[in-house]
């Protein structure tokens, strides 16, 4: 069974920045791969950003293109979240996830992931 731990989650003002971090016990192979996950209130489960471990593919939700940065440490085994230019819109319980299959790429598609972590939540006030 394959565990992840989210971190970096809080209560902050819309325009600053966090940072989430999530730590899986899976394997960091370089062609599995490393999803964020939201959900606002009332809203489904909504991509966010993914990436392989070999850090050759990314892929991001259009809301957060340039303002949100996924990165890995494969030493690590963690994927971290960076969170720029924050806005009220953002706020939500912050889920990671992985796919741990061969020659995987990121998916906006929830159920082509096999582990969830419990989340995060993100509170931006404007």
């Amino acid at each position: 069974q394959v565990q992840l731990v989210e971190s970096g989650g809080g209560l902050v003002q819309a325009g600053v920045s966090l940072r989430l971090s999530c730590t899986t016990s899976g394997p960091s192979f370089s062609s599995y791969v490393m999803g964020w996950f939201r959900q606002a209130p009332g809203k489904e489960r909504e991509f966010v950003a993914g990436i392989r471990w070999a850090g050759d593919i990314t892929h991001y939700a259009d809301s957060v293109k340039g303002r949100f940065t996924i990165s890995g440490d494969n030493a690590k085994n963690t994927v971290y979240l960076q969170m720029n230019n924050l806005k009220p819109e953002d706020t939500a319980i912050y889920y990671c996830t992985t796919r741990i299959r061969w020659g995987s790429r990121p998916t906006e598609d929830p159920e082509a992931y096999d582990y969830w972590g419990q989340g995060t939540q993100v509170t931006v006030s404007s």
